[in-house]
């Protein structure tokens, strides 16, 4: 799986460098004939982490469990069908929106083969901006059914984000996908894909989903401090800026997320064709209203607080 290769950038130079050759098995395991992707192993786990850590919050909070319960079915279509759709609508809409074909490809997890039969491929391309909408409007049906107050849901949810966020890009990062832009640079990892070759050969290139990965985790360990020095303030004071329900975890989430997404996008490889001749890529513009956003929510929090 990983190993250790050398490679040249450039035919007339005479020094070698050491990369990381990636190349797993993007199946974690098989049960008979059926196998298990690391991706969505990775993707379910990631739902599975951010539904304890909910459920505790909720416990800390007093929220009676029956409030709970629903949460999860929520943010777990809200997210699939925001990213899916996310996908589909922002990134290849001349592929899912100009045929029958492709528009029963984007609802369904299955592709047509050349034959003309189908065949069960999972969901090929979920973009992680649709599921932030997804997500939004699914809290949005949520607190209107259990009554929770709209702030105390997404501060929850946003501290519960970012690990799960880790381990979908470690996902990709299994799935040798969204790679980055080549370079020579010491940990830069060969991947065994079709994305990553140049004029037919593979190339070192910047692990950008790891590095997203390893921002998610950071992010996730400095909220978890910040609530926990609320939590455990004095009669968990609601007028503190950093409380839940101010909205103070939702901005911080949203900003720090999309801000670290904007700027690790220069060093990837374009998703796209259409995405070449851009000087900001999609995935760029699309961060940075959610940013913008986020920057917003926490000024009001730390406002709201001091009147």
């Amino acid at each position: 799986m990983l190993q250790f290769c050398r490679s040249t950038l450039a035919k007339d130079s005479k020094m070698e460098t050491l990369f990381i050759d990636w190349q797993p098995s993007v199946e974690a395991f098989s049960i008979g004939s059926y196998s298990v992707r690391w991706y969505g192993l990775l993707w379910c786990l990631g739902f599975l982490v951010a539904y304890l850590i909910v459920q505790r919050l909720y416990k800390h909070l007093k929220i009676k469990d029956e409030k709970f319960e629903p949460l999860f079915f929520y943010c777990f279509l809200g997210v699939l069908i925001g990213a899916r759709l996310g996908h589909c609508l922002f990134y290849e809409w001349s592929y899912y929106m100009t045929s029958w074909k492709g528009f029963i490809e984007m609802l369904l997890p299955i592709h047509q083969m050349p034959d003309g039969g189908w065949k069960f491929t999972g969901y090929e391309g979920l973009a992680s901006h649709g599921g932030t909408i997804g997500l939004i409007i699914a809290m949005m049906l949520y607190w209107k059914k259990t009554k929770v107050k709209p702030w105390v849901v997404m501060d929850c949810i946003a501290i519960a984000v970012p690990p799960m966020a880790c381990l979908i890009r470690l996902g990709n990062l299994m799935n040798s996908e969204i790679v980055g832009k080549t370079t020579d640079v010491a940990w830069a990892f060969i991947f065994h894909s079709h994305e990553s070759m140049v004029n037919g050969e593979l190339v070192p290139r910047h692990p950008a989903q790891l590095y997203e990965a390893i921002a998610y985790f950071i992010i996730f360990v400095v909220g978890t401090l910040i609530y926990l020095h609320w939590y455990k303030a004095q009669g968990m004071r609601q007028t503190s800026p950093i409380a839940v329900g101010t909205g103070f975890y939702f901005g911080f989430c949203l900003a720090t997320i999309f801000i670290f997404r904007f700027f690790v996008e220069f060093l990837k490889k374009e998703q796209v064709e259409f995405e070449q001749n851009m000087f900001l890529d999609m995935g760029q513009l699309l961060s940075i209203p959610f940013a913008i956003l986020g920057v917003w929510c926490m000024i009001r929090a730390t406002k709201k607080a001091a009147s």
